[in-house]
């Protein structure tokens, strides 16, 4: 059965979207396949990925007026593909029995062809955040090494809390992924300290370095691992997927003892 993950931060400019793209590739190269699902409405990830255009995207999807389309990127990894129309969506849906569970409905038929389910969210902690959420196993968190970084954490963690009261028992907080380290700066590892000490073991060991690769992929529509595989960037998102592996392997067996 395929695990659902959200990438959540509802700031800009954290690393989220690199981190759910990254991540995925990551997955990818030890043998796993899995979905991308772009649900921001600046289709970031799409364009990252050099996604083709399409008639139907997750707009028109969750609107009912089409099923879910992935398309294939390369061996191992499908996008479900975003466009600025999703904008309009929070509004559209707003009076939709059920809104909130619109995402969850649409995975149904198409999850277990998965090994993993990443869900890139848009920076807000509306609509399309709620349906994220509701649909997952897993939320990761990434946060820039920065102070701005930190303010709103309680805020994303009561939405948290809050969604596995009322609306998706098993979710979870998975992890909280440092990104764009630099350890020579102090700044970054007492922001990292904080981090630790607001969620503890829920950080992982690994941290994102800056990295400029990982900010020049894009630029070519590949992620890490096509772009440069012998990277920092590559060698951290590998090492952070396998501490993710780990994790939700772990968890699994937990839950089925």
């Amino acid at each position: 059965m395929g695990l659902i993950i959200s990438m959540l931060n509802h700031k800009g400019g954290v690393g989220k979207t690199t981190s759910a793209v990254n991540i995925g590739a990551a997955m990818v190269e030890l043998n796993k396949k899995v979905l991308l699902v772009d649900l921001d409405p600046q289709a970031n990830l799409s364009l990252s990925l050099g996604a083709p255009r399409v008639p139907h995207t997750i707009y028109e999807a969750m609107r009912g007026e089409a099923d879910l389309n992935p398309v294939n990127i390369k061996e191992g990894m499908d996008v479900i593909i975003s466009t600025l129309d999703l904008s309009g969506a929070e509004l559209e849906l707003i009076n939709e029995a059920g809104r909130e569970y619109i995402l969850r409905e649409l995975f149904e038929g198409i999850k277990d062809q998965y090994d993993f389910v990443i869900i890139d969210c848009p920076p807000s902690l509306g609509l399309l955040t709620l349906n994220a959420l509701t649909c997952s196993d897993y939320v990761y968190i990434p946060l820039q090494a920065q102070f701005l970084a930190l303010q709103g954490l309680a805020k994303i963690k009561q939405v948290i809390q809050k969604v596995k009261l009322r609306l998706n028992k098993k979710l979870q907080i998975g992890g909280v992924i440092a990104t764009m380290y630099d350890n020579r700066k102090v700044l970054n590892r007492d922001v990292v300290e904080t981090m630790i000490k607001y969620f503890g073991d829920a950080v992982f060991n690994t941290y994102i370095r800056e990295n400029v690769a990982l900010a020049e992929a894009p630029a070519h529509r590949k992620d890490i691992f096509e772009y440069n595989r012998t990277s920092p960037g590559a060698i951290d998102y590998l090492e952070l997927t396998k501490e993710i592996l780990e994790r939700t392997a772990k968890t699994t067996l937990e839950t089925q003892a």
